[in-house]
């Protein structure tokens, strides 16, 4: 009897070790589907907030999650309902089985599914149903091959991807954004109850169509809850009495048009901005302000640049993403329009650098012609003999154009294109029109211009993107000049109602008033508005000073409650009255004829375009040669030497950089060279 019980012993120990050896074998033969379920892509602020995201190809949103990134409190309530030997089972739970077969005996009906989160992955991984043996066995047999190749932490996380919410909705963020318009990150019970009971049945439990359901769904959770001694009862009674959502909530849609750019310019899973969400919306909902009451196509767009940086903070393309009287697709941060007068302090700064002018030289306002243009004020009047301080303030045409016919529009145009512009010519060369806003620019371009004025005269490369900052700034205008015009525009008249706070602005209108700008800064941002219609088409009575600047006063409020101030003067600034001045820069005198004088200066040393080495304890000469001493030295702007009557004189030790550098003689003749020194 012995021999025959220890036979039947080995026997059937043999058959079990056979029956686990094929069941491993058969587990193991298991074709896995893709383990990587497809996520939308989605832009993220600075700080990692969400600003758009987008569906995948299936037109689901299901959007990628970590188990780091949801309320520890849905993972409890979760497990507790759905899995509570979660951590223990090898993917089937044979007691959560057995209870369902028994339940399904009793009442005659299926009253549990006896599925373990991991057969509910597995399922979800196929999108296989639950109505056949053979799929529930199907999702046994994948449910066991998925617990050798992952762990159960990754097992959870396919979950909180793939669980159903209803429509098009998967996984618990694009749930917790779609129910409760917030990250899953800190819920409340209610909220995760109610996320813990939809997957069970998502279309019949959606709160905003089936309450009753709903309600009835979460109040077993938390029932459960209490029962496994997770929760209190009064903490359950209180989340019971919780309302539910209404409606569904829109994803967000910040900077939407700048989140398309991005995503078609470099592809990624993850695009991580330098945009502050919170600010994005202060100025979206401000473009939104600005057109309530206008004209049904009237639209605008607002940039926020922090200028030390070059990172964008902000930026609205239009006041409706997707209003077609608006044509708010459009992103009018990237259309090419005329600046109007907004490129005037650019001017300004490079008379300051050639030294033919300072903020108290006084300049005449009255009628020019040069060849058949003659440009004219906005007012059609004059004012005589003003200085350049209040010439800019009042953005008068006429002195602007004859600094301009001075300096020579080329010049102009590559100091834009230093400044990472990109200008584009109805005609193909430039003339004196581009003084007025006679040349294509984008709201982008200016404000990298409007970002070098406010850094001191450097231009840090405008970006997007954390992390795309690259090479050094890259001179524009000298410290001097752009300090002068910084002082120069914070003493601009602000608009009605607005605080006099020291904001230094201009403003522009383009002709036909077509577009209506204004650009300002502080000591630490740079914020742009434009007003107009997306077609092109003139508004008319649009001035820039009138629509666009009490908006930019506006925004820089939304910003901070105050404005970081500006910087102090910089070694080199002449801050004396016009009668300190010397005596070449008391009044601009334009040449009477572009042909050069025999006699007036020029320098010999060191030439025109010349890269020099600057050389440690050496003297750095220059040598004029012609002119009448004494002479006046400017070194990009600023007075180097005044009233030497030596035709070569030491400069000292100059700072690496562009430079330009200017001579004056006794008659107020002048001559400039542009250099670059280096630091050998």
């Amino acid at each position: 009897m012995r021999v025959r019980w220890l036979i039947a012993l080995v026997a059937a120990l043999w058959l079990g070790a056979l029956g686990r050896d094929r069941a491993d074998a058969w587990i193991d033969a298991t074709v896995l589907p893709p383990l990587v379920p497809a996520t939308s892509v989605e832009v993220l602020d600075r700080n990692g907030t969400l600003l758009r995201a987008y569906t995948v190809e299936d037109g689901r949103w299901r959007l990628p999650v970590t188990l780091a990134e949801v309320d520890p409190a849905f993972i409890e309530l979760l497990l507790t309902y759905e899995d509570r030997r979660f951590y223990e089972h090898s993917g089937v739970d044979p007691r959560s089985l057995g209870r369902a077969f028994l339940q399904a005996l009793r009442n005659g009906r299926i009253v549990s599914g006896g599925s373990t989160i991991t057969m509910q992955v597995a399922r979800l991984l196929e999108d296989s149903g639950t109505g056949s043996w053979r799929g529930k066995l199907r999702q046994m047999r994948l449910a066991l091959a998925l617990e050798r190749q992952l762990s159960k932490d990754e097992i959870l996380t396919l979950y909180l991807h793939l669980a159903p919410y209803g429509g098009n909705i998967e996984g618990i963020r694009a749930a917790s954004f779609t129910w409760f318009g917030h990250e899953p990150q800190n819920l409340t019970t209610a909220e995760a109850a109610l996320l813990v009971a939809l997957p069970q049945s998502p279309n019949y439990r959606r709160p905003d169509r089936y309450p009753e359901t709903a309600l009835a769904a979460r109040g077993r959770v938390l029932e459960r809850a209490v029962r496994f001694d997770m929760l209190e009862e009064d903490e359950a009674a209180w989340a019971n009495r919780a309302p539910l959502p209404g409606t569904r909530h829109d994803f967000p849609l910040l900077a939407p048009h700048l989140a398309d750019r991005i995503i078609a310019e470099r592809p990624a899973a993850q695009h991580h901005l330098t945009l502050d969400a919170e600010l994005q919306a202060a100025m979206e909902r401000l473009a939104v302000q600005a057109v309530r009451g206008q004209s049904d196509q009237m639209n605008a767009a607002i940039m926020v640049m922090d200028h030390a940086t070059g990172e964008v903070l902000a930026s609205v393309g239009s006041a409706g993403y997707s209003d077609n009287p608006l044509q708010g697709f459009n992103d009018m941060t990237q259309a090419l329009r005329s600046p109007g007068s907004t490129l005037k302090p650019l001017i300004y700064g490079l008379g300051f650098e050639a030294g033919l002018i300072h903020p108290e030289t006084m300049i005449q306002d009255r009628p020019v012609r040069f060849g058949s243009y003659a440009p004219q004020n906005f007012d059609n009047q004059f004012r005589g003999e003003i200085s350049v301080a209040r010439a800019l303030q009042f953005s008068l045409n006429t002195p602007v154009v004859s600094l301009l016919e001075e300096i020579g529009p080329a010049e102009m145009m590559n100091r834009m294109r230093r400044a990472g512009m990109q200008p584009e010519l109805p005609a193909g060369q430039p003339g004196l029109a581009v003084a007025l806003g006679g040349v294509g620019t984008t709201m982008e371009d200016l404000m990298r211009l409007y970002g070098a004025i406010a850094s001191g005269g450097g231009s840090v490369p405008l970006h997007y993107r954390q992390g795309d900052r690259g090479g050094a700034p890259v001179q524009v205008l000298s410290p001097v000049a752009a300090w002068y015009l910084g002082d120069i525009l914070s003493g601009v008249a602000p608009p009605a109602n607005a605080p006099r706070n020291g904001l230094a602005y201009k403003t522009g209108t383009s002709y036909g008033h077509r577009d209506a700008w204004a650009f300002g800064f502080d000591g630490a941002h740079v914020v742009g508005i434009w007003l107009g219609r997306a077609d092109g088409a003139s508004v008319p009575g649009a001035f820039g000073a009138d629509l666009a600047a009490p908006l930019l006063f506006e925004a820089f409020a939304r910003i901070a409650p105050n404005l970081t101030p500006l910087p102090p003067p910089p070694p080199g600034a002449l801050t004396v009255p016009l009668s300190e001045l010397p005596q070449p820069l008391r009044r601009f005198a334009p040449r009477a004829e572009p042909v050069a004088n025999a006699e007036a200066p020029r320098i010999a040393f060191p030439p025109d375009g010349a890269t020099l080495a600057r050389q440690s304890g050496l003297p750095f000469l220059a040598r004029v040669e012609r002119g009448t001493p004494p002479f006046t030295w400017l070194w990009n702007g600023a007075p180097a030497r005044i009233a030497s009557h030596d035709r070569q004189v030491d400069l000292g030790n100059p700072d690496p950089g562009f430079v330009d550098l200017t001579v004056i003689d006794a008659r107020g003749q002048s001559a400039s060279v542009f250099l670059e020194i280096v630091t050998p």
